[in-house]
């Protein structure tokens, strides 16, 4: 699998792991699957693996850690995140309540608490670092400060420059699901890489108004999350139940995307494969991330990743 490089320093493959299904994103994977899928990934190509204590309060990061043990510590890369301090909740875990309030169907082990102070970012850190089994993270970004920009945009990256300054970090940058927060902090902030969720798909393009152009200018990465927007694009027939932005998708957009839909069919691709590859197309993005929870969505994904795609078809995608 191709590769782009991070700041001339840091390589990622074109596709990288999202690992949130790991932690049990919206129903319970095994492990068994857990550790099929990242084995499917490392065949196929991927080297690129993203993960977050939020994830099933640490049980993504525990599941990818045992998965990559073994393997050559140089070959691949690992983003985490910061802001979510995890607080054991003991009383939780033994009654087998589930963390299914916030999406995941893993043991209530912890609970949350947003905190993007120097110590709490230092202490997400090092349990990250613990859960992984690894001596360093390739990548920290800051995970969906969008009410916390006064703290995140001091303290926490002041945090990260420290850590990336003593190599327990290699490149820093911010995660949201907004491009104009993102923006913010390629502007005012020393981040080597942005995480943008969702807002520069086939769909929705926002993040091309302000945010591209700017990472452009400042060398910034961008890294494209989220690129089916909650489901919509992720099969070839648009459904009338299809979500978006992680709820019931709007009429018009369901109709916009059954009109990309239409073109891809007449040039022979599926809306998945345009998805997948759309972001890829503007060259300050370096890495497209798709959740994956089993060996099968994995070879799906790198096969819509290969799949040709004619200057004709992308002339139509982007007319329309």
């Amino acid at each position: 699998m191709r590769q782009r490089a991070i700041g001339g320093r840091i390589d990622v493959s074109e596709v990288g792991f999202g690992a949130a299904q790991l932690g049990n994103l919206y129903r319970k994977t095994s492990d068994v699957e857990a550790a099929e899928a990242v084995q499917a990934a490392w065949d196929r190509g991927i080297r690129y693996f993203d993960t977050a204590p939020h994830y099933g309060v640490g049980l993504s990061e525990l599941r990818l850690g045992r998965a990559l043990q073994g393997r050559p510590r140089d070959a691949f890369v690992v983003s985490t995140k910061v802001g979510r301090a995890l607080i054991p909740t003991p009383a939780r875990a033994a009654a087998g309540l589930l963390d299914d309030e916030n999406g995941f169907a893993a043991p209530a082990t912890h609970q949350r608490k947003w905190d993007f102070s120097r110590d709490g970012v230092l202490r997400s850190i090092e349990g990250s670092l613990g859960r992984l089994g690894l001596d360093r993270i390739d990548i920290a970004y800051l995970h969906d400060p969008d009410d916390y920009w006064d703290e995140a945009s001091t303290s926490g990256i002041d945090a990260l420059v420290e850590l990336r300054e003593q190599g327990v970090v290699r490149a820093i940058g911010a995660g949201m699901n907004q491009a104009e927060m993102l923006t913010q902090f390629i502007a005012h902030c020393d981040v080597d890489v942005v995480m943008v969720a969702g807002r520069h798909t086939l769909l929705d393009r926002r993040a091309q108004d302000e945010m591209l152009p700017l990472a452009h200018e400042r060398g910034v990465a961008v890294v494209s999350a989220a690129v089916y927007n909650s489901g919509l694009l992720s099969s070839p027939v648009v459904r009338d139940d299809a979500t978006y932005d992680y709820g019931p998708a709007p009429v018009d957009v369901i109709a916009h995307a059954r009109r990309l839909a239409d073109i891809t069919t007449r040039h022979g691709i599926t809306l998945p494969d345009a998805a997948v590859q759309y972001p890829l197309r503007d060259p300050a993005v370096v890495s497209v991330v798709v959740g994956m929870r089993n060996a099968t969505q994995v070879n799906s994904t790198v096969d819509r990743y290969e799949t040709p795609i004619s200057d004709e078809t992308w002339t139509e995608l982007e007319t329309a």
